[in-house]
């Protein structure tokens, strides 16, 4: 006679749970940050931002996201 396979523990799964949302988080805090070149290029006003309305992008907001970067 065979024997049927044992359920899984409840506490492998909690640690195999635990396990793939600590990988997410390193992933996220290790994925590379964009080069500083292609950061201003996507920064940058359109025409209809020229006209006086909606977002500008000023120096004081190149510098707060020059800082914010981790």
């Amino acid at each position: 006679m065979t024997s049927p396979k044992a359920p899984i523990p409840r506490r492998g799964v909690i640690a195999g749970a635990g396990a793939v949302g600590a990988l997410a988080a390193a992933a996220t805090v290790l994925r590379p940050s964009p080069t500083p070149d292609s950061a201003e290029a996507s920064a940058e006003p359109t025409k209809a931002n020229d006209a006086g309305s909606g977002y500008r992008v000023t120096e004081h907001i190149r510098r707060y996201y020059a800082t914010a970067r981790i």
